[in-house]
Parts: C-alpha cells; sequence; structure tokens
C-alpha cells in the first residue's frame, strides 16, 4: 500500500465524510477518519447529528441545523474539492436533502451512501421522512449504495430470506437512481442456517458479482458498515476501480475485524481501524 495511486493532480488524496459522531470513537465520522487514515487519505468530516453513544448503547441524537451542515461542506469545498465522498447517519429529512443539494452545487463526488437507518442498539440514526428523502434525493446521486440485509428491506418493502431476494432487492435500490448497488452479507437472512463465507452482492444495472469471503468468527464488532463504505470512499480517492474498492475494503475489513478488541464487559467489540489494508 506504500505505493499507492494519487489523484488526477499527484497530491495526497482526500476523502470527506458526512455522518453523525461517534464519541467512543468505534463508528460514524471518528470511525471514518481512522479509516481514512488507514489507507493514507486525508479526511474531511462534516458533522450531521451529535450522538451520545458507545460502542453498547445510544442514549440521544442531537441533529445538526441543516444550514450548518451546508456550511461545513462549503468552506471545505471551497479550499479543496474531495476526491471522494461518503454519507452516513444523517438523523432527518432537512438534512437529508440540504446534503443534497450540497453535493450537487459545490460539484461533489457521486457518493458512497451508507444509509443508517437504525444504529445497532435498535436506535433510529434517520427519520422516517429522511428514509424517503434518501430514497428520492441523495440515492439518484450515488456512485454506490452499501445497505445491509436490514437496510435493503427497509429501502424496498422486501423480505430478503435468500439470494434471489436479495436481488430482487438490489435491483429495487438501482432503480431508485445510484449507479450501483452493494448488499452487504455479513447479516444473514433471518431463519437461516450459520455460514462459513458471507456474500456481499454487487449489481451496477448490466449484471450481478458475489464478492464471497470467509466470516471471521464471533459476533462482529461495532461500527463494521461505517468502516466498509469508508474504506469504498477511501479505495475510490485513490482512483482504485469500485471492483478494486470493495475488494479492498473486505480485506480491510477482515483484518480490523481479526484485530477487534473491547474496552469493557458491558460493551462490543471495536475494530481495530489502523490496521494495514
Amino acid at each position: 500500500m506504500e505505493n499507492f495511486r494519487r489523484n488526477e493532480r499527484g497530491a495526497r488524496a482526500v476523502a470527506m465524510t458526512i455522518a453523525g459522531s461517534d464519541p467512543g470513537g468505534g463508528a460514524g465520522l471518528q470511525a471514518d477518519l481512522k479509516t481514512f487514515a488507514a489507507f493514507r487519505v486525508h479526511g474531511f468530516s462534516v458533522i450531521a447529528a451529535v450522538i451520545a453513544q458507545n460502542s453498547g448503547a445510544v442514549a440521544a441524537v442531537q441533529p445538526v441545523a441543516p444550514a450548518m451542515v451546508t456550511r461545513q461542506i462549503e468552506t471545505l469545498a471551497a479550499e479543496r474539492r474531495p476526491d471522494a465522498l461518503k454519507t452516513g447517519a444523517l438523523a432527518d429529512a432537512a438534512i437529508v436533502r440540504a446534503v443534497a443539494r450540497a453535493i450537487v452545487r459545490f460539484r461533489l463526488p457521486a457518493p458512497v451512501v451508507d444509509p443508517v437507518f437504525v444504529s445497532s442498539a435498535g436506535v433510529r440514526l434517520l427519520d422516517p421522512a429522511g428514509e424517503r428523502a434518501l430514497a428520492r434525493k441523495l440515492l439518484p446521486l450515488a456512485r454506490i449504495v452499501t445497505p445491509n440485509l436490514q437496510e435493503a428491506e427497509a429501502l424496498t418493502g422486501i423480505g430478503i430470506d435468500g439470494p434471489e431476494a436479495a436481488r430482487a432487492a438490489a435491483r429495487a435500490i438501482f432503480r431508485m437512481g445510484p449507479r450501483a448497488v452493494l448488499i452487504k452479507g455479513g447479516h444473514q437472512p433471518r431463519n437461516s442456517r450459520p455460514a462459513s463465507k458471507l456474500v456481499d452482492l454487487l449489481f451496477d444495472g448490466s449484471g450481478f458479482t458475489e464478492y464471497i469471503v470467509r466470516r471471521i468468527p464471533g459476533g462482529g464488532a461495532h461500527g463494521t458498515g461505517c468502516a466498509f463504505s469508508a474504506a469504498v470512499a477511501a479505495s475510490l480517492a485513490r482512483a482504485m476501480s469500485l471492483d478494486e474498492a470493495i475488494r479492498a475494503a473486505q480485506r480491510y475489513l477482515a483484518r480490523a475485524l481479526r484485530g477487534s478488541y473491547q474496552l469493557s464487559a458491558a460493551g462490543r467489540p471495536l475494530l481495530d481501524h489502523l490496521v494495514r489494508p
């Protein structure tokens, strides 16, 4: 990874995250920034929501004023247009619309959209109106959207109980306007047997690609979706193709999961974000 490709200007690649905060550092924009750093990409961060959380619980969510979200984006873009962009938890419809407008206004790269609806602790990080706004306003701008199975079900209303349902959901999300859809296979379908491998399913309008990797033993970790989408964005910032970016993100997440650790018995495992990609 030392001989990484730089962007067209020959400068250090820059990726921007627009997301909620995680003061515990395991998810949200803090995790995104650590992931960018692991890929040797400079990170811009725009706070969309201040979230009181740790690795095991979410106590409160405070959306940032949409005008302030826009001002953060504007100020950063005035200095340097990022080479890649990702979005995470956006809290409400007003913020989603502000982000979509800013992407167009400031000519930002087509984003990697991580549709964060509900935290792993079961607390809403995007309200129902925000889900509808994301589908209508943000997905049509997306380079790729990376839902897990539950998020894909929420976006489409399709119950995903196997490969065919996953393909139907991917097609349905693609019709919402993104250039590509990757339904992540880390969360197994309901009523399925534990599997030794997982499949991340990509649909780009012309066909499906299955990215099959060995499942890392254990119950997962806090912030895996954030890290995966940030790794895709960082790889795109470094001029990788989408296929290369997905494979790099899978490798990175596997290594980060193998190095996971806990801060307390009450918390969930945390990824080792600073592993070598």
